[in-house]
């Protein structure tokens, strides 16, 4: 097909203009998880925190795992009606979503039809998502000249980041300019982020009306050759089929997981794990964010260059040897220095009674939170965890780990970091971003690229949202859970990450671009195997978790029960994967894929 030439110009309003809409929209998407302790203490009866956190991080993994769905709408129609328009009709019912989300009434307000009302609403934000990301990259990629698509859509690229960055700074905004009760109030300020969606998403659709269609699509259209049944052509069609498996297992799922460890991941372990304090922890994500930026640009322009597969391989293997300690490496990580970063030199414990007074009043070895065991004759001790001081009652002479089961409220809260820690956190951060940069920047050419005009909102779009919406957008909920089920182990939530990470490079370099059929014939019986031991060990490990009549919440089967609902039909795509790759169709594909 014969491309449109357009000026720089017009490249470059097609570049703010897409831009613009997808950050707004990723900012309505990031809101939500940014603020899911407070929305926990808001939507969920009190009783249980880690429950409520549980129960909210699910509802925020809903409105990903509903994105493939949204994928699946909304691309459709983009294929048929038009680029244009489909994302404009997702930019609206995200903006809408996010400001009801904003004026739903609390628990104590309407009891279980709050978090009911909310679950539904993110819902809505999830479908409209699966619309956006597929519609802009594909929109830009089609304006954009032979041998830069790498360049312009890596602009698209920094909207995650940048939707983010805008969440995190309208919250510390907020934050900042009022008291914590005013802030977490039923009708507080933490509802503010939700209502300035309305006015952002207004500037928004006032700049998308003004765009116009694809040139790429235009003259398709205009030639009588759109699909006229697009999710047929893309999912019932085996050439396009195996594409789409190999984008979603080589690339997309890897690249999801490295996306979410390093921003929510990030923040998440910094406020519950290491304890810093809510405005500290994001100024920290901020600055690394700031930083870290520029280089989902760079990743884009030098992937024109070099070819997208080993940048965003590298980066997966970057995050799989650099996220946690490695066998026969103590202490190695980004997270172990995190947490390492967190702790005191030097324990003490504090004493209740004075005839004790010389026999306490000594150095006691630093204790891990959440691992290690204290044997004393005080009535209480106290203990510093990350940077807040804890004290626990010893109601006998031994007190039992894990430690943190035992905990009362902080009795002191540091809200400040040492200056030398806070600039060693931030450079912490920044790698993991780094990473992200790498598997991102290049991602949207390597996608638009593996799939023809007439198809390509649809095909694109369905392996982007399962491998950013369910392997990356459940990030968050398998760390807490996992947490909460190993407490022994504060790092315990990263080997989901590596795991699916370093699966996802493997595959990703054994079938992209390369031509060694006998190797992908081999490692595809591997894939027909792993598929069902995959499903086995995920029921097994729920089976042995579960416990009906227990009393404990993180024990009740509704978060097992959501993980194999969604990975049990993957590993039967898995599998699929595996026939190809038996069969050899991947070694016809190796030069369309690079």
């Amino acid at each position: 097909m014969t491309r449109t030439t357009v000026s720089g110009r017009t490249l470059a309003k097609v570049i703010s203009a897409s831009s613009v809409g997808t950050m707004i929209e990723w900012y309505d998407f990031y809101i939500f998880g940014m603020l899911a302790k407070t929305i926990s203490v808001q939507f969920f009866p009190e009783g249980n925190e880690t429950a409520a956190l549980l129960s909210t991080l699910a509802i925020f993994a809903a409105g990903f795992i509903v994105r493939p769905f949204g994928a699946l709408v909304f691309g459709r129609l983009g294929d048929k009606v038009g680029r244009k328009h489909t994302f404009l009709l997702t930019l609206v019912l995200m903006g809408a979503a996010t400001f009801l989300i904003g004026v739903v009434p609390g628990y104590k307000q309407i009891g279980i039809a709050a978090p009911v009302l909310v679950l539904l609403l993110r819902l809505l934000q999830g479908l409209a998502l699966g619309g956006e990301y597929g519609g802009a990259a594909t929109y830009v990629a089609e304006y954009a000249p032979e041998g830069r698509r790498g360049f312009f859509t890596s602009w698209i690229q920094t909207t995650a980041t940048l939707g983010l960055f805008l969440a995190l700074g309208v919250i510390m905004a907020v934050k900042m300019n009022m008291s914590d009760a005013a802030f977490n109030a039923d009708w507080g300020g933490w509802r503010y982020p939700f209502w300035a969606s309305a006015l952002l998403v207004g500037v928004s659709i006032f700049i998308r009306l003004r765009m116009a269609e694809s040139p790429l699509f235009s003259m398709l259209k205009s030639e009588g050759k759109t699909s006229v049944n697009p999710l047929k052509e893309s999912f019932g069609n085996r050439e396009n089929f195996r594409m789409v498996l190999l984008a979603l297992f080589g690339a997309v799922m890897g690249q999801g997981v490295i996306w979410y460890t390093g921003q929510f991941y990030a923040q998440s372990f910094l406020e519950n794990t290491v304890r810093l304090d809510f405005v500290e922890s994001r100024s920290i994500l901020l600055w690394a964010i700031a930083f870290a930026t520029p280089f989902f640009v760079f990743f884009g322009w030098l992937s024109d260059r070099i070819g997208r597969k080993w940048i965003m391989i590298t980066g997966m293997l970057l995050g799989v040897l650099c996220y946690r300690d490695l066998p026969g490496i103590k202490d190695w990580g980004i997270y172990n220095s995190l947490l390492r970063g967190a702790q005191v030199d030097e324990g003490r414990i504090a004493y209740d009674n004075i005839v004790w007074q010389s026999a306490v009043a000594r150095k006691v070895e630093p204790l891990r939170a959440g691992n290690g065991t204290v044997r004393t004759s005080t009535d209480t001790i106290q203990l510093r965890e990350g940077l807040r001081f804890v004290r626990m009652r010893a109601d006998t002479a031994f007190v039992p780990t894990p430690i943190v089961a035992h905990y009362s409220k902080p009795v002191y809260k540091d809200k400040v970091l040492p200056p030398a820690t806070r600039r060693l956190f931030i450079f912490l951060v920044f790698l993991q971003v780094l990473f992200v940069t790498m598997v991102y920047g290049p991602i949207a050419a390597f996608l638009v690229e593996l799939f023809p005009t007439r198809i390509r909102y649809t095909s694109m779009s369905l392996p982007y949202h399962i491998g950013n919406g369910i392997f990356g957008g459940l990030v968050p909920f398998i760390g807490v859970l996992l947490s909460a089920t190993y407490p022994s182990d504060p790092l315990v939530g990263l080997w989901y990450p590596v795991g699916v990470a370093a699966l996802c490079a493997l595959i990703g370099i054994l079938y992209i671009g390369h031509r060694n059929g006998l190797l992908q014939r081999v490692a595809g019986l591997a894939w027909l195997l792993l598929g069902p031991l995959l499903v086995f060990l995920l029921l097994k490990g729920a089976a042995q978790h579960i416990n009906f009549t227990g009393s404990r919440d993180i024990n009740k089967p509704v978060p097992w029960m959501i993980i194999i609902a969604v990975f049990v039909p993957i590993a039967a795509g898995l599998v699929v994967f595996g026939w190809y790759a038996w069969k050899g169709d991947y070694e016809k594909a190796a030069t369309t894929a690079e």
